[in-house]
């Protein structure tokens, strides 16, 4: 079923431009099969090469050259995920289930679990009184002045770029979604539980046939580039200077969806392998919207082409933003704060 959470959780009068988009939530099979057999064949051919390389011997560099194309492509799985978990990769709630956990086993991530605590994050971005769903943990300024030492210091290490981007995502995909989210219910469960002994027997055949070393060497750096390219999609998506924020009584869902989300012009061949999802403004206003119409939309509803672009570029400057300023209505680095007491 294709829903949008945001309707589930909030009685805000629809905006006039909302009732435009309707149009281009309705999935296309012909579109997604072509998506999903040609992303499908490709990812396994790049495996194919990556394990061929091992086995006779290449050098080492030549099989992480591979795993960054490999990567890539994993990351354009993981929008099929996505789009499942919203219902509306292809029309039939069957298959999206099926696909999605399919692509769920192959991307380490529970089908069950994470559409819950994705469907959270819809209803909850840029709340600030609702923090926690699925999202980059971000304090306020007065948050942070008032915290303790311990926890001012955890908070550095996490937001820290050589965390956040490195060991952070890998244990994410790695090692926490080897268990279900806070709040689980018991669907959500057994999708971790089926997800993750699933992933022991692909695990199992491929020691048996290629050898776990091999499997190691070929999905270990293939998974950690892809979920460090994940994480950074997902941190510029909402960590960006004018991102909205406002207090729950204050939020407004359309406002969070165009100012709070971010529209990632990147080139045609990351847009590609990205699954488009750099239009995720256009996602937050209609989470029904298959990746493969997210820029029809963009381009054919006026509205949401008031968002101004982030570039690659630009994107990086976000890197240090650490604290969201409720005075300025702004996000800072830790810098600003120099010389500001704490209360």
């Amino acid at each position: 079923m294709v829903f949008n959470p945001v309707l589930v959780a909030t009685h805000v009068e629809k905006p006039a431009w909302y009732q435009s988009l309707g149009k281009y939530a309705q999935p296309n099979n012909r579109i997604a099969t072509w998506q999903l057999l040609s992303t499908l064949i490709l990812y396994f051919c790049i495996l194919t090469l990556m394990v061929f390389t091992v086995k006779a011997g290449y050098g080492y560099g030549i099989t992480l050259g591979l795993a960054v194309g490999a990567a890539a492509v994993f990351v354009r799985i993981f929008i099929f995920f996505h789009d499942c978990t919203h219902g509306c990769f292809v029309h039939s709630p069957h298959w999206n289930r099926n696909i999605g956990y399919i692509c769920g086993v192959l991307t380490f991530t529970a089908f069950h679990d994470w559409r819950r605590s994705h469907a959270g994050h819809h209803i909850s971005a840029g709340d600030l009184d609702r923090r926690g769903f699925g999202d980059i943990t971000t304090l306020t300024v007065e948050e942070y002045l008032a915290a303790s030492p311990w926890e001012r210091l955890k908070y550095r290490v996490y937001r820290s770029p050589w965390i956040m981007f490195t060991i952070g995502p890998l244990y994410y995909f790695l090692l926490r979604n080897r268990w279900p989210s806070p709040g689980a219910h018991k669907q959500d469960v057994h999708s971790v539980i089926y997800t993750d002994l699933s992933i022991a027997v692909i695990m199992a055949l491929a020691g048996w046939t290629i050898g776990f070393k091999t499997y190691v060497l070929v999905q270990l750096p293939i998974l950690f580039i892809a979920a460090t390219f994940g994480v950074w999609l997902f941190y510029i998506q909402h960590q960006f200077q004018g991102v909205y924020w406002a207090r729950h009584n204050e939020w407004n869902p359309w406002r969070a969806a165009l100012e709070g989300a971010s529209f990632y012009q990147l080139p045609k061949m990351l847009q590609w392998l990205s699954g488009n999802i750099g239009f995720h403004h256009v996602h937050h206003a209609r989470p029904g919207i298959p990746n493969y119409y997210l820029q029809k939309c963009y381009e054919e509803v006026p509205e949401l082409q008031t968002v101004p672009p982030l570039t690659i570029a630009s994107s990086l400057e976000c890197v240090r933003f650490n604290l969201y300023d409720e005075k300025r209505r702004e996000m800072v680095s830790f810098r600003a704060l120099k010389g500001k007491p704490s209360p």
